[in-house]
């Protein structure tokens, strides 16, 4: 877990970069900090691993109050993302992979099966790329090589981009790290993000939520301004098919209507609904037919998701 207690980081010329910031990031999983420019985004990252050190309030990382720990020793516990590939030239792709194992002393037979290992993850196929240089690499792989280092994605074309926001989910659900993430695209932190932090000027929370939750019911005016127009697509990208929305026709399935899973979402049912002479899709849950996805269910779906969000959220305010 990484906790911020009312952190707050100023500037000189008496600006604050963030002011009095609490924020909880639990055990395993992405948080995603987003917001306007000069918000205090990247200013939140530097000081969770001390690369600068808030003015006052603590963060603490498993329980622990990072001013009592090395900066050096925090760091090489967690890795840093930068804005940039940022590889050493003069090193192999295995050498920049295996960067921190060496700092951290392993032998180098650990050492060896550490970068095979993370290459793999990244879908580089070690005896390929283990000893080529950056240069002899294109940007895609660059930022593949990277992430194995604990690099970001954002200076890559949109399909790269989106084909590594994938690896990325599919890393973390079998890693399950502590992520903190910090991105100026709203759909990539609905993407990637377990949670997201969206954020004002000074580091002020406007909304932290799930991107369900943000989507269907921000929290105020600031935060669907920020959302934008796409909100809607947006929506339909997190809400998943509501089972009790769906048409049963008597006959069953149409044979011309394509296969999507119940877990599927809204997103997902409507460009296979349109893919069909008929409009409709065939949701099913497992082997079992549920019933008929229509346009129908996809304005009833998001509306009920809507629902049951306000519920939510009285619910967890009186429990608390």
């Amino acid at each position: 877990m990484i906790r911020l207690e009312n952190v707050t980081k100023q500037f000189p010329g008496g600006s604050n970069a963030v002011r009095d910031l609490t924020l909880e990031i639990t055990d395993g999983q992405t948080c995603v900090l987003i917001g306007p420019s000069g918000c205090g985004k990247t200013t939140t990252l530097r000081m969770i691993n001390r690369l600068i050190d808030p003015d006052s309030g603590r963060i603490l990382v498993d329980g622990v109050d990072t001013r009592g720990v090395d900066p050096a020793a925090l760091r090489l516990k967690m890795g840093y993302v930068i804005q940039q590939t940022g590889l050493f030239p003069h090193m192999t792709v295995g050498d920049n992979v295996g960067t921190v194992p060496r700092l951290w002393k392993w032998n180098k037979r650990r050492i060896a099966k550490r970068i095979d290992d993370l290459l793999e993850l990244v879908g580089l196929a070690p005896d390929e790329y283990r000893d080529r240089y950056p240069h002899q690499l294109s940007g895609g792989q660059r930022q593949r090589v990277g992430f194995a280092r604990d690099e970001p994605f954002g200076a890559v074309d949109r399909i790269t981009r989106e084909r590594l926001q994938q690896e990325f989910i599919g890393i973390q659900r079998s890693v399950r790290k502590t992520v903190v993430f910090v991105t100026h695209d709203i759909d990539e932190a609905v993407i990637v993000g377990d949670r997201i932090c969206l954020l004002k000027m000074q580091a002020q929370v406007a909304q932290y939520d799930t991107p369900e939750r943000i989507l269907t019911q921000p929290a105020s005016e600031y935060v669907a301004e920020f959302l934008g127009r796409e909100r809607l697509v947006r929506r339909m990208s997190v809400v998943q098919i509501d089972a009790t929305t769906l048409d049963r026709p008597q006959g069953g399935p149409s044979p011309q209507e394509p296969r999507v899973a119940l877990s599927s979402t809204l997103a997902e049912a409507f460009a296979a609904a349109l893919s069909s002479p008929t409009e409709r899709a065939a949701v099913f849950e497992g082997d079992r037919y549920v019933g008929a996805f229509t346009a129908t269910s996809l304005l009833e779906s998001l509306r009920r998701a809507g629902t049951n969000s306000t519920e939510g959220g009285q619910q967890v305010a009186a429990g608390v």
